[in-house]
């Protein structure tokens, strides 16, 4: 088969074929790549996201450029403000995040993990004014 942007490959990743790495969007998170950017020639990416670090700022009010936003929490939980809704993802959760909508990452748990799947692959994210006062993360014990 031809590789070119109308066609997708086989891929199959095993835990070991892809490690968590830091450099990724958050400097408190690690990510494993999870092979889709790659089989998709860089329509969707999907990533496993992990706490790495206590939260002490978040992630700051922000928009994503992208058509399709989703965010399964696989472990634990994370609070998120969208727009002027705050929004407790726990384990089992399903979010979508519609194109532009404003939200903040702002509380999660030492155990939290979960599986981001995006398209574009290379998405952009905005800083963007928040409509509201977010509340304080709750310090890891």
């Amino acid at each position: 088969m031809k590789n070119n942007d109308l066609t997708t490959l086989f891929s199959h990743i095993k835990p070991s074929d892809t490690p968590f790495v830091s450099g990724g969007l958050r400097d408190f998170f690690t990510y494993r790549d999870l092979g889709i950017e790659q089989a998709t020639n860089g329509r969707v990416v999907a990533q496993l996201v992990r706490a790495n670090q206590a939260p002490e700022r978040g992630t700051g009010w922000h928009v994503h450029e992208a058509q399709f936003h989703i965010v399964y929490m696989l472990k634990g939980w994370a609070r998120f403000m969208y727009e002027d809704r705050e929004t407790l993802v726990e384990a089992g959760d399903c979010v979508h995040q519609a194109p532009g909508i404003r939200h903040y990452l702002f509380d999660y748990s030492p155990d939290m993990e979960y599986l981001e799947v995006v398209g574009p692959a290379a998405f952009t994210s905005i800083e963007a004014k928040g409509p509201c006062a977010v509340p304080e993360p709750m310090p890891w014990a």
